[in-house]
């Protein structure tokens, strides 16, 4: 056998145990999805309205059901829309229906109850039925119809409603969602978009020098920041290719995702405050999972240079999976619902929510992907 031969053969058999490695690094993360999932469904069996931290776990649980095709994660979804008859909040009456912060069945407008729409859409996809998406259409398309375009006024909605437009769109092909969709964050970049930091305020009350940290920094929150980058990587997945805004979209993604990246910490966390760490110190969660997601969907799917993003992506699972996972599923430091970076609030291995579990979810779904 010449030498050249015995060279390539050599070069095969490495490239062999590589992709062998990484196959067995993906079932190992498929095995933490179902520790993580079946812990949470078994301990929260019970289904509760669709206001938006249970609708989040949901597009974390769809996630992983698209991944591991494991019946009892769609059943549970499926279960849960059912038991929120197929809405948000449900009232019918439109002449009262409001988009400010409430947690009744008149603030349908809020886009808090239009995350759980996501949800319903994905069940569509899996098995039309017109009913699965009725209030879904009712609600957006009512709302389209109207002039206002400030009813994204805190960075959260835009997660919780961007990705339900751009699902709306694929199955109706009616092109007034993509236009209102970015009429709407022309309002949302004009009250909460830094364009020096390539970062979101929470909602104008957070806007610098208005409001500073505790060391007269930018105040940007974690998970609010989490919650629009997973919106970019949602809506970039669902966009048509030919779109006219497509380009806008992509730009932002990766002027947030390297500003994400210059404030990870050196044990792969984000701090509450991402520019300011001593405002809040300590790990969260829900905020980490959130950019993790974000990046490693950039990666696998183009947007973002491996080389500079992996060991970005890679530190944050190392702290997801060694730090914030317990041993028996739970998954913890994630901040309580709230609005901000709060000085000496605990958060600690017992601090979960649904909503963390779903960002967990979605970010262990690309993990998996990226190792394939």
């Amino acid at each position: 056998m010449n030498r050249y031969k015995v060279i390539f053969l050599c070069i095969c058999a490495v490239a062999f145990a590589s992709c062998q490695s990484r196959e067995s690094q993906a079932d190992k993360v498929i095995e933490i999805i179902h520790k993580v999932n079946n812990y949470w469904q078994t301990n929260n069996p019970k289904h509760g309205n669709s206001f938006w931290h249970r609708a989040a776990y949901h597009t974390g649980n769809m996630e992983a059901y698209n991944l591991t095709k494991e019946p009892e994660y769609l059943e549970f979804s499926q279960a849960w829309a059912e038991h929120n008859q197929w809405k948000g909040a449900k009232s019918d009456n439109k002449e009262e229906w409001k988009y400010t912060y409430g947690e009744t069945d008149e603030y349908v407008l809020f886009g808090d109850f239009q995350t759980c729409f996501q949800v319903y859409a994905d069940l569509y996809n899996l098995d039309p039925a017109d009913y699965k998406i009725a209030r879904a259409r009712e609600v957006m398309e009512y709302q389209m119809s109207t002039d206002y375009n400030g009813y994204w006024w805190w960075a959260d909605g835009l997660y919780m409603v961007m990705p339900v437009m751009t699902r709306l769109y694929n199955i109706t092909r009616n092109p007034l969602y993509l236009e209102k969709m970015h009429e709407y964050l022309l309002f949302a970049d004009s009250i909460m978009y830094d364009a020096e930091a390539g970062l979101y305020y929470r909602d104008g009350k957070y806007v610098y020098p208005k409001h500073k940290s505790v060391n007269g920094k930018k105040d940007f929150w974690a998970r609010g920041d989490g919650w629009v980058l997973a919106a970019f990587a949602r809506v970039l997945q669902d966009l048509p290719e030919d779109n006219k805004y497509r380009d806008e979209y992509i730009e932002r993604f990766r002027v947030m995702a390297k500003a994400v990246a210059a404030s990870q910490r050196p044990e792969g966390y984000w701090t509450r405050s991402m520019l300011d760490p001593e405002h809040a110190p300590g790990p969260e969660t829900s905020g980490t999972a959130f950019f993790v997601y974000g990046i490693l969907w950039g990666i696998n799917n183009n947007f973002l240079s491996k080389e500079e993003y992996a060991p970005v992506a890679d530190k944050g699972w190392k702290y997801l999976t060694t730090v914030a996972l317990q041993p028996d599923g739970k998954v913890g430091y994630v901040q309580p619902i709230g609005e901000k970076a709060i000085p000496g609030q605990v958060v600690d291995a017992n601090s979960q929510a649904d909503f963390g579990v779903g960002a967990f979810l979605l970010a262990a779904c690309e993990m998996v992907r990226y190792l394939q």
